[in-house]
């Protein structure tokens, strides 16, 4: 894809003056690294690192029944949230598939703000909006905002410094702050396994934002090491690792999934899938001997059969090993159970392993 057909991050600015290396993603030109993916990585785990994620979807949903509809198409219980707080949550077809994955908060009595993949606005503004009823308003408001993810163990002070006198939200919270440089929207979730926020400003003042949380300390981050902080995690990758022929169940997201709430998109295709029991489950796997980088798409063989694909991969710089995810039979998905990785028409042995590879040591 021509660089010129790309759309261009608020951002740009920032990531050329720091010598990001930019690449298509998404139909976005995005900074893959600066430094080093490892520098980046190891900077997140340690200290404190910045992505940027202005790529992403804004959505804001409001009016009386804006909650009610949104548990209605989404999998967690909207209802439960109260203002302030958010949640991981899924949108499913009729099949029960994944459409998308997206954080929701609650900002008001009858207002949410939506976060929702890059990839994915189109597609889920098309569909949220066919399924609009009377009284709620929808609004993409995507391209007015800049988004920063700010992440380790450093981020609440680096908040400090560029939020003084303002409370950090709880985890999972948003809060939203008037401020000299516009209107800020502050969540506190991540994608990389570490502590951290998302800072959403107004486009106008994104660089500023940027320059003020990277002398405040922050690393500038680019997409490698988010791929490979979200790997150590067992985040899913939407498109990768969930897609639309497979359910939140398979994926081992069933504590996002609230089966007893009532009635959503895709929930009776749950219900029968767990009454008649899961065809796979998706499957961390470390490999056992050095071996090349496993990559998505790679087969997964056993007993000279192939029992599936990698759905993503790559070295874990915290391991120094290869990692993957991959949808598996049942009877491959235990803890323990050896496979091999085909990698470029050669087996190399790997096995199935707890979720997830890292974890925080205060987690």
């Amino acid at each position: 894809m021509e660089t010129e057909c790309l759309q261009q991050t608020p951002l740009l600015a920032a990531h050329l003056r720091h010598g990001a290396r930019m690449v298509p993603f998404a139909g976005w030109n995005m900074p893959v690294q600066y430094a080093g993916i490892t520098h980046e990585h190891q900077a997140v785990r340690t200290g404190c690192g910045i992505f940027d994620i202005s790529h992403m979807g804004e959505f804001f949903v409001s009016g009386p029944g804006a909650g009610r509809w949104l548990n209605s198409i989404l999998t967690n219980n909207t209802e439960k949230l109260q203002a302030g707080q958010g949640h991981y949550t899924l949108m499913l077809n009729e099949q029960g598939g994944v459409i998308d994955d997206l954080i929701a908060y609650r900002t008001g009595e009858d207002s949410w703000f939506l976060v929702v993949n890059a990839s994915m606005i189109p597609a889920d503004r098309e569909w949220m909006s066919a399924r609009l009823p009377e009284g709620v308003n929808f609004k993409d408001d995507s391209a007015a905002w800049a988004g920063m993810a700010v992440q380790g163990p450093n981020a609440p002070s680096v908040f400090e410094t560029v939020l003084p006198g303002e409370a950090l939200p709880v985890r999972n919270g948003v809060a939203e702050f008037s401020t000299a440089h516009g209107r800020v929207i502050v969540c506190r979730t991540g994608y990389t396994g570490e502590d951290g926020f998302e800072l959403f400003t107004e486009a106008s003042h994104g660089v500023t934002w940027w320059d003020l949380v990277t002398a405040a300390g922050a690393t500038p981050c680019g997409l490698g090491a988010r791929d490979t902080l979200r790997l150590e995690a067992c985040y899913p990758l939407n498109g990768n690792d969930l897609s639309p022929a497979r359910t939140p169940l398979e994926a081992g997201l069933v504590v996002f999934v609230d089966l007893e709430k009532g009635d959503f998109t895709g929930r009776r295709a749950l219900v029968a899938q767990k009454a008649d029991g899961l065809p796979s489950r998706l499957c961390a796997l470390r490999m056992v001997d050095k071996s090349p980088p496993p990559r998505a798409h790679y087969p997964v063989r056993s007993g000279g059969e192939t029992a599936g694909e990698l759905s993503s991969g790559g070295v874990s710089p915290t391991l120094g090993s290869g990692i993957a995810l991959s949808y598996l039979p049942p009877a491959l998905a235990a803890t323990g159970t050896r496979v091999d990785i085909d990698i470029r028409g050669k087996l190399w042995p790997a096995e199935v392993v707890k979720k997830p590879f890292y974890r925080r040591p205060s987690a």
